[in-house]
């Protein structure tokens, strides 16, 4: 293991501040660990090598003079090709973007930049963000660290797959149905979805460039990275309000009070009724209620009422067809990868769950879309918003699963995926644990908790109170404290 690439970034901070470690020094050991490991993993799709050198050399004069650029000065990281990035190629996994060099950064991309940050590259994904799976048509598919026949997740996979395998030491990832959440799942590494509206998503692309901004619910901005310290300064440097994007409220960070474990009330789920969970996910999460229950946490079981999953995946399902119909233009192309896909999602896996996420309801606003269905699918969303904020009032905090298995083996999108015997359709297996929170608009974090009896990494989603971000943070801290933690993959 190269250990520096490992180092948690606030970490690297101080080393750098301290001229412990030089920024170029940095830089050298995280490109040299993507020339080693990147060939096989497909986590880092462009490299911006020269200007990441030229941006370290200066970070090191800047601080011999005893100035800094800020607080993450000289730290090298990627970002996921979905966020522009200024004279760097940005293609969202999207042939006909393949060229495409922004004239401006999104506005994450930026904070981060004026935080210090050294961007070196943009990391791999699915296709304009729109499977659970990263493959697309311009760079080859993304492979787990973990196990290279298994799928790092999407639509971040990239992301995840880099933080897991020390590619970077942050990560920028966007989140519309677990795009981030379901990837760090997967690969063993925190995550962090904040309430919705809460980071700007100005210059994020499932628009493609051109296009109307039509994305103005669900979609939020987040991190990955090794540790939950690194998240909540990563988080701190990109929410907040956005002149670019006026629909962000400036909604000021919480000061969350420091509440220790056994204080904490905490409500816990290892499964909907209506979906099926891997034994060792199940098993996972119960033996992390068990230890917290021991150091006098108050834990109880969570069957909320007033939310049903398959109403909560149908209107997730709505809005989603609504906010993407015109976000995109609809080509041959995208009809050769959406038809197979839809084919596949409504005919394989069992009957009764096929039902938990029918695609077939998706078609009627696809085909003729009505401002009025749009409306009443978001006055349903509020509905069950409010549920979910009575639903989550008394509790500091939810545990619950990601996704409904592990990380699967490669396969055509839309494909059914194995879960303890059963055909579980790929939707459900994916996003049944992650959609209800996108639509709601709650915070969750994603933790590492432990692994599969075959070694696959095993998350665990805490969701919080929206607007509660370092809260839920901190509640985390104390949460992980307590467990497994990050533990890189072997050999890299």
């Amino acid at each position: 293991m190269n250990q520096l690439t490992f180092t948690p970034a606030v970490r690297l901070v101080q080393m750098i501040r301290a001229r412990s470690v030089s920024a170029v020094e940095l830089l050298d050991a995280h490109l040299d660990q993507i020339a080693k490991h990147n060939p096989k993993l497909n986590a880092i799709c462009t490299l911006d090598e020269d200007n990441a050198r030229r941006r370290a050399k200066q970070a090191d004069e800047t601080l011999t003079r005893g100035e800094s650029w800020g607080p993450l000065h000289g730290i090298p990281m990627t970002v996921k090709d979905i966020f522009e990035t200024q004279g760097l190629r940005t293609t969202a996994g999207y042939k006909p973007l393949k060229d495409y060099i922004p004239k401006q950064d999104a506005t994450v991309v930026a904070r981060l930049k004026a935080a210090g940050a050294i961007i070196i590259g943009k990391s791999n994904m699915a296709r304009l963000a729109g499977d659970y799976q990263s493959t697309n048509d311009l760079f080859p598919r993304v492979n787990n660290p973990w196990n290279l026949d298994y799928t790092a997740g999407g639509s971040s996979g990239g992301s995840a797959a880099a933080i897991a395998a020390g590619l970077s030491p942050l990560e920028l990832g966007n989140d519309f149905g677990g795009s981030m959440r379901q990837p760090a799942h997967f690969c063993g590494v925190y995550s962090l979805k904040p309430t919705d509206r809460r980071v700007s998503t100005q210059g994020v692309i499932p628009e493609v460039p051109g296009q109307p901004k039509c994305i103005r619910q669900i979609m939020t901005v987040g991190c990955f990275a090794r540790s939950l310290k690194d998240l909540q300064l990563c988080f701190s440097l990109i929410a907040g309000a956005d002149p670019r994007q006026p629909d962000v409220p400036p909604v000021p960070l919480d000061s969350p009070d420091s509440k220790p474990l056994s204080l904490l009330r905490l409500a816990w789920m290892d499964a909907w009724d209506a979906a099926p969970v891997a034994a060792d996910i199940k098993s996972a999460i119960q033996t992390v209620v068990q230890t917290l229950a021991k150091t006098g946490a108050d834990v109880h079981p969570w069957r909320p009422d007033n939310l049903e999953l398959l109403s909560l995946l149908q209107v997730c399902n709505q809005l989603a067809a609504f906010n993407n119909i015109y976000a995109q233009p609809i080509d041959n192309a995208s009809a050769r990868r959406v038809l197979p896909f839809m084919f596949r999602e409504a005919t394989q896996g069992e009957r009764g769950l096929r039902d938990l996420c029918n695609l077939t309801q998706l078609l009627p606003p696809l085909l003729r879309p009505s401002l009025k269905k749009y409306y009443e699918a978001l006055t349903e969303r509020d509905r069950v918003t409010a549920h979910m904020d009575q639903a989550l009032a008394s509790w500091d905090g939810l545990l619950c699963p990601v996704a409904a298995t592990p990380a699967f083996t490669h396969r055509p999108s839309g494909a059914a995926i194995e879960l303890d015997g059963r055909r579980v359709p790929y939707l459900l297996a994916s996003g049944a644990y992650t959609m209800p929170f996108a639509l709601t608009g709650h915070p969750a974090v994603v933790i590492p908790i432990g692994h599969t009896q075959t070694g696959l990494p095993i998350g665990m989603q805490i969701v919080g109170k929206r607007w509660r971000e370092m809260e839920l943070l901190a509640i985390a801290q104390e949460i992980d404290a307590r467990i497994s933690g990050f533990r890189s993959p072997d050999s890299y």
